[in-house]
């Protein structure tokens, strides 16, 4: 399959994603969604991302989440539930909180 399928597959399930965030009385805003080869090496040196990020393939999302009182989340922990979820919706998907190396819980990807 094309890069193409994977990056429309890809979107449909950030917007159900999104929409199961909502459902659950959270809310998100959108990180970053396309990052160049240039910045995934230097987010790489710095040890804050990886040089082959699927961020670079538009297969990689950071999601930032707020509890239902407003609190903005940035234990992984608390995104878990949505990385069961975002799981679930396609094999392909992948949850930053369920990383063994480096946890990182407001990512969410397709591995294509």
């Amino acid at each position: 399959m094309s890069l193409s399928y994977h990056q429309q597959r890809f979107a449909q399930d950030i917007a159900k994603l999104i929409t199961f965030i909502y459902s659950q009385n959270y809310a998100c805003t959108l990180g970053e969604a396309f990052r160049t080869p240039e910045q995934a090496e230097i987010y790489a040196q710095k040890g804050i991302g990886i040089k082959n990020s699927q961020h670079c393939r538009r297969l990689g999302c950071d999601i930032n989440l707020f509890s239902p009182e407003g609190k903005y989340l940035t234990d992984s922990k608390d995104y878990e539930p949505f990385g069961i979820y975002w799981e679930s919706l396609d094999p392909l998907n992948k949850s930053g909180c369920f990383f063994q190396r480096m946890k990182d819980g407001n990512h969410f990807e397709r591995r294509a």
